[in-house]
């Protein structure tokens, strides 16, 4: 889990106040991983707390973090300085965090962050990492995996050594978020707990975190509220859904995205939306609430999008989508492999 987290309206000014403990010393810097989208935002950037060598490094979370853009973002970092920095901060959406969590791992682990991808892998904790989500719902600031495409598979870096050190929770760092983006990644919290409380590895912990996240997804979702109410509710159902599926597991819908955005490069928010389109068969409720989401907000998503795949291109998406092995057990249940053949998959993603 991770041990802090400050939560409240403008509480991202507290951020060099959380942080001036953890500098060792005046050539350690910190990194600054911070989405592109702020880079000309001074308002903004004026609220980082650059001292001494400290470094701002702009990314663009158009795309899914991949295994080489880690390792280059390793070596720059390496190379930059003699010695490790003392932290790594990463501001932005769920790419932008997966992105400094696999950072500060791997500036302790040797090799490559592609073998690491699975369960347990890393050995050495990472350095002290700091998490401040701009959006809501992806769950990555809570959760113990940094989700990474590779070359071979789309898989997260599950470890204990993963979440973050600290977490800034400030709602209003959410604002001006495009409508789309906001409702596919909420979404995403949705899913995560539509997948977690009906799976087979429920327990009471998670479904505590799973049933509060869920029920604060119908009210930002279903109600009406005010903007404030929506961004800090929100904010709080991403923490939960993450938390729920920390100690449990997600299901079918992002065993299929996964294939998505490994073949197709499409995001893992939008993947999710247009995988669980199709899923009444899995989770009717949790379908059916999510149609009177989508026609609540207006939301159009993109249909077709596996029309004219080749034979190989499906066989792609299916050998990643077979390969999380976890989430089909969660959905499914022990004799997953009996049910969820190749074929039943080329026929749900022919759906899409």
């Amino acid at each position: 889990m991770v041990s802090k987290v400050v939560f409240g309206r403008g509480s991202f000014t507290q951020l060099g106040e959380i942080i001036t403990p953890k500098r060792q010393n005046e050539s350690a810097p910190f990194i600054f991983l911070v989405d592109d989208v702020f880079e000309h935002n001074t308002f903004m950037i004026a609220k980082i707390p650059l001292l001494y060598k400290d470094q701002i490094i702009f990314i663009s979370s158009k795309e899914e973090p991949k295994t080489t853009q880690v390792d280059q973002l390793v070596e720059d970092i390496i190379l930059s300085s003699s010695i490790l920095p003392s932290g790594i901060i990463g501001i932005g959406g769920g790419t932008l965090l997966d992105l400094t969590k696999a950072v500060s791992l791997m500036l302790t682990n040797n090799g490559s962050s592609q073998e690491y991808q699975g369960w347990d892998l890393i050995k050495n904790k990472g350095i002290y990492h700091v998490g401040v989500p701009t959006i809501s719902g992806t769950g990555s600031e809570v959760s113990r995996t940094a989700i990474l495409t590779g070359p071979t598979m789309k898989l997260g870096i599950n470890s204990d050594f993963t979440p973050f050190d600290q977490v800034i929770l400030d709602p209003e760092l959410t604002y001006g978020v495009p409508k789309n983006q906001w409702f596919y990644t909420g979404m995403d919290c949705f899913i995560h707990c539509i997948e977690s409380l009906t799976g087979k590895y429920i327990n009471s912990f998670s479904k505590t975190y799973g049933e509060t996240a869920l029920n604060l997804c119908k009210e930002v979702f279903l109600d009406t509220l005010s903007l404030e109410e929506s961004q800090d509710k929100l904010m709080m159902a991403s923490w939960h859904g993450g938390m729920s599926i920390a100690y449990s597991q997600v299901g079918v819908a992002h065993a299929l995205s996964y294939g998505l955005s490994f073949l197709l490069g499409i995001k893992h928010g939008i993947g999710n939306c247009i995988v669980f389109d199709h899923l009444s068969e899995f989770y009717p409720e949790g379908v059916k609430l999510f149609k009177m989401m989508k026609a609540k907000h207006n939301i159009s998503l993109p249909q077709g999008v596996c029309a004219n795949l080749t034979d190989k291109q499906f066989n792609i998406m299916i050998d990643v989508s077979l390969s999380l092995e976890p989430l089909w057990e969660n959905a499914i249940g022990n004799d997953w492999k009996t049910k969820i053949t190749r074929s039943r998959l080329r026929e749900l993603y022919s759906k899409m």
